[in-house]
């Protein structure tokens, strides 16, 4: 279709009788229509018909998110940035995915200029933990805990200030790309980084980013889940996967929603959810 053809076919929503049919018209064009639905949108001073478009425009972002979704699982989930970025668009479709990755590789940047070769693990990580939470000021958002922000990698970012998972995706984002042994940690109520010396003898440890890095042993572990007075399984020691995260991110920023009373936004969060289970 034509640009004009195109501005058109959106003319056409005015017409209560066949503004159905015209809707589903223009989700057929799919995302590539957006940029003309919000040009009508500017251009009206109808209300209902700015909600008409508001809806078309959600519409279709979300189902473009969708497919984008299933495209990355499909790949092998082995982005774990474009995993949290494709989460992110849900709330800011207008995320740049290049600005993210901008961001880790400045922290990376930082991070690998501060260390020294035959840095002991621990040191290591105690660089990280400088860069991260004394230099960059990343900390706990607890004023606002089950805040959706706090599940948008962007926002996180810029504020500084976010939930145990996004730190630590953030946290280990940076220390991958340093070629660092580190993984995420799938813990009941807590997201944790496992960190996999490979020195002959040496033990596993753990990281927790809500404490500004505080460093954890096995004991200290097996201490938390006993307090949760639950039965203790292997995966809360063990590393787990890209998607197992960006699940676990899913489920944080759906509870958010719940929690604000939002249901249809948690229902479309679920759905997005079970493309990923």
């Amino acid at each position: 279709m034509t640009n004009k053809e195109i501005k058109a076919l959106i003319s056409l929503l005015d017409d209560p009788e066949i503004a159905p049919q015209i809707q589903d018209k223009i989700q057929n064009l799919g995302e590539s229509i957006i940029p003309f639905l919000e040009e009508s949108w500017e251009e009206t001073l109808d209300g209902q018909q700015q909600q008409r478009l508001e809806d078309l425009i959600h519409h279709l972002q979300f189902e473009g998110l969708q497919q984008r979704l299933r495209v990355w699982r499909e790949a092998g989930a082995t982005d774990l940035l474009e995993g949290m970025w494709l989460l992110n668009t849900y709330q800011y479709p207008d995320a740049d995915y290049q600005a993210l990755n901008r961001a880790i590789e400045q922290l990376r940047f930082e991070t690998w200029a501060a260390l020294r070769p035959e840095m002991h693990p621990s040191d290591q990580v105690q660089t990280l933990n400088y860069v991260m939470f004394r230099q960059h000021k990343f900390a706990a958002n607890t004023q606002h805990f089950h805040s959706p922000a706090n599940s948008m990698l962007q926002r996180v970012i810029e504020t500084k200030r976010g939930n145990p998972l996004t730190l630590c995706v953030i946290y280990l984002l940076v220390a991958q790309r340093l070629h660092l042994p580190v993984f995420g940690v799938n813990l009941p109520n807590l997201f944790v980084l496992t960190f996999r010396p490979e020195l002959p003898g040496a033990e596993p440890f753990y990281v927790n980013c809500y404490n500004r890095g505080l460093v954890l042993s096995r004991t200290d572990i097996e201490h938390y889940v006993s307090q949760l007075n639950i039965t203790s399984n292997p995966i809360f020691f063990e590393p787990c996967s890209n998607l197992d995260i960006v699940r676990r991110a899913l489920r944080n920023l759906q509870m958010s929603f719940e929690r604000l009373q939002e249901p249809v936004k948690a229902v479309e969060v679920a759905v997005l959810l079970s493309i990923l289970e």
